[in-house]
């Protein structure tokens, strides 16, 4: 099908002025001395990844951070000029991508490492990387406690040059376990040292995730990642014992009333019935579901918002239906504006409310806005 037709309401607006105003939140925040990698993983956290990074970039930040080398390159052709850091490093057959469109990967291995090396040297090039050190994350990195192993394994490569030493913080955000973040710092000094006397001085020295940034300030090295709170994404995130940066939501999702309908007492709503009118009430249909990101734990427990008051949801959530309660909206009908996450009125739903309700985290809820869902960016 082809051409321009109309299309269903449900959208998740991205507000590119509350995404510029968290950058310079958060600078003022951290201070001027680091610098500033912008995570845009993911699709930018859901929010879209091209338009996200391209307001970004006009906002001065000095690096991007993504998962993939496709996520990379994305960015690359999409206009994106600013250095970027592939955080899952380099399968074998990508070299040449990556030296191409001038993209750093995190590596941690010296496989990996050995590896860049000769495919640098085929390409009359040098391959630039960040080391990822694992200091207590216990997922992907070159363990703290073999630096000197790996040190003495790339011995005389020629080709390749650690511009970036790195590591990831497991409870930056959990102040009952600073002294496991300080552990971790600790480590990756040692780790410092270990490279320093190799004859090896990383000109990017990175610690801290958002929460690092914020809690932990002996973290900041010279430069910081940022990703979720810059989405606005800081209330399940930051821990709320200590100053933060100002914070503004970024994305809203949003539809309109689909359909009206009465529900008898004793009529149901929706599959196994899990929901059985005690009274009658006016029941609202929505166009979305599950696969739209409104995920199906959320039945029965989350609200939405209808000219500023709260409808909450009846029954279990659909594929692509959701049926909410809109008994106090006097005369509503179809077309009305409904507010999934963002302000209406008085009242607002955070994507941590509902992250909240699902037992996960606001950065899954944002991230699982799926695809059918259109990003509409306000700029």
């Amino acid at each position: 099908m082809t051409g321009s037709f109309p299309k269903r309401p449900t959208a998740a607006l991205i507000d590119h002025a509350a995404l510029a105003f968290n950058v310079r939140s958060i600078r003022e925040f951290i201070g001027p001395e680091p610098q500033f990698m912008a995570v845009v993983k993911a699709n930018a956290y859901g929010h879209g990844a091209i338009e996200c990074s391209q307001t970004l970039e006009k906002a001065g930040v000095e690096w991007f951070g993504v998962a993939t080398l496709e996520e990379a390159l994305e960015l690359r052709e999409n206009g994106i000029s600013s250095p970027i850091l592939c955080f899952g490093s380099v399968w074998p057959g990508q070299e040449r991508d990556f030296f191409e469109h001038f993209i750093t990967p995190a590596i941690f291995s010296s496989e990996t490492a050995i590896r860049l090396d000769e495919a640098a040297g085929k390409c009359g090039v040098e391959a630039r990387v960040h080391l990822k050190l694992d200091t207590g994350m216990g997922r992907v990195g070159l363990r703290f406690d073999e630096v000197e192993q790996f040190l003495s394994e790339i011995n005389g490569l020629r080709n390749l040059r650690i511009i970036g030493l790195m590591t990831h913080f497991a409870a930056a955000d959990d102040l009952s376990q600073a002294d496991f973040t300080r552990l971790q710092i600790a480590r990756f000094n040692e780790a410092l040292e270990l490279l320093s006397k190799a004859g090896i001085e990383p000109e990017i020295v990175d610690m801290a995730n958002s929460p690092g940034a914020v809690v932990f300030p002996e973290s900041r090295g010279n430069m910081v990642r940022i990703g979720g709170i810059m989405f606005g994404l800081g209330d399940d995130v930051l821990p709320r014992e200590v100053p933060g940066p100002d914070l503004k939501p970024v994305l809203s999702l949003v539809t309109k009333v689909a359909m009206v309908k009465q529900i008898k007492a004793g009529e149901s709503i929706g599959y196994g019935r899990a929901f059985k009118a005690t009274h009658e009430l006016t029941a609202a249909v929505l166009p979305l579901g599950y696969n739209d990101g409104y995920s199906r734990s959320l039945s029965g427990r989350a609200d939405v918002l209808i000219r500023g008051v709260r409808c909450p949801v009846l029954g279990r959530i659909s594929m692509d239906w959701i049926t909410v309660d809109a008994s106090k909206i006097p005369d509503i009908s179809p077309g009305e504006d409904v507010v999934l996450i963002g302000t209406s009125g008085d009242e607002a739903i955070k994507a941590a409310d509902l992250a909240g309700i699902s037992g996960s985290i606001s950065y899954e809820i944002t991230c699982g806005i799926g695809q059918r869902v259109p990003r509409i960016h306000i700029k």
